[in-house]
């Protein structure tokens, strides 16, 4: 039976730890110079709706270190919608390629291509969610930790796609969230019930106060407070979300093992200041570079089940 990464609430805890133990292996494999080609003889189509550094660097580099083919398209080169139906185009690629990465505006269109496609779909982002991201900064905080059950991890600005990714798989590992955002910032209602429905018990709490959310956290993490397709917005949202900015004074206020998280691009002197970036509790690089190694772990439990 095929399996998708597609957002992490369809995945229970012990199918996302065994997602964090195969990036891990990979991780110490690659670190060795031990090669790892699970992928051998095998593609992977690479649909990008939005432009990315992070997310098609770690795949496209991700299948070639795994043996495999991975082949870019863009919107112009299928036109996912208009020029062809989600559904016929997931059904063709079904039959030529072995497993489908799909970075889009609308979230529904990566669900879309996973109920048709006969192969595993894998969400790269959307507008709602990015679930990649979201383990790959799990698997950091436990690298730093050497745990994720009863960490706290503040998430400072702008709820996002990010944040609801990061709700979600905070949930999962019994890790506290707490989202700190102006009023038309914060998560929406439903979108928090569905969370404490499949999140139980889960220590989850969102204020206006950012000084209360860095608190006993573990991890102080912050994004762009503009994110594609909202440029028209850009005066309004500075503005509103100057007070959250990730500073050294903002810092002051979270105990001192606390670590600095942001999945980049950072815009510096906007949500976070360089000197925060650049400090020692910054572990925005090692954050990226696992973006690599969990996206390598998570093809190979997809593609090699």
């Amino acid at each position: 039976m095929k399996r998708d990464f597609v957002s992490i609430a369809d995945c229970d805890r012990e199918c996302l730890e065994g997602y964090l133990a195969e990036a891990a292996s990979l991780k110490d494999a690659y670190t060795a110079g031990i090669p790892s080609h699970f992928l051998a003889g095998q593609s992977v189509a690479m649909i990008f709706e939005k432009p990315s550094l992070r997310t098609r660097l770690s795949f496209e580099a991700g299948v070639t270190q795994l043996g495999g083919h991975a082949i870019y398209l863009t919107r112009n080169d299928i036109g996912l919608g208009k020029r062809e139906p989600v559904r016929d185009v997931a059904r063709v690629l079904s039959s030529m390629v072995q497993a489908v990465v799909a970075r889009t505006f609308e979230h529904d269109t990566v669900v879309e291509m996973a109920r048709y496609a006969s192969i595993p779909v894998i969400n790269a982002l959307t507008d709602f969610s990015h679930p990649c991201q979201a383990m790959a900064d799990l698997m950091t905080a436990r690298e730093v930790f050497g745990r994720l059950a009863g960490l706290k991890l503040a998430f400072i600005g702008d709820g996002n796609n990010v944040a609801r990714s990061l709700a979600v798989a905070c949930g999962r590992f019994d890790m506290a969230f707490q989202l700190a955002a102006p009023d038309g910032h914060r998560l929406d209602d439903s979108f928090v019930a569905r969370l404490a429905a499949q999140c139980p018990g889960m220590r989850f709490s969102q204020s206006a106060d950012p000084a209360a959310a860095v608190a006993g956290a573990h991890v102080v993490y912050t994004d762009t407070w503009v994110s594609m397709g909202q440029e028209d917005e850009r005066e309004q949202r500075l503005t509103r979300l100057a007070p959250y900015q990730v500073n050294a004074a903002m810092m002051a206020k979270a105990p001192a093992e606390a670590v600095v998280m942001h999945c980049l691009p950072a815009y510096r002197g906007q949500e976070i200041t360089e000197e925060v970036l650049e400090s020692e509790q910054s572990v925005v690089f090692q954050q990226a570079e696992n973006r690599l190694h969990f996206q390598k772990g998570l093809l190979k439990a997809l593609m090699c089940a």
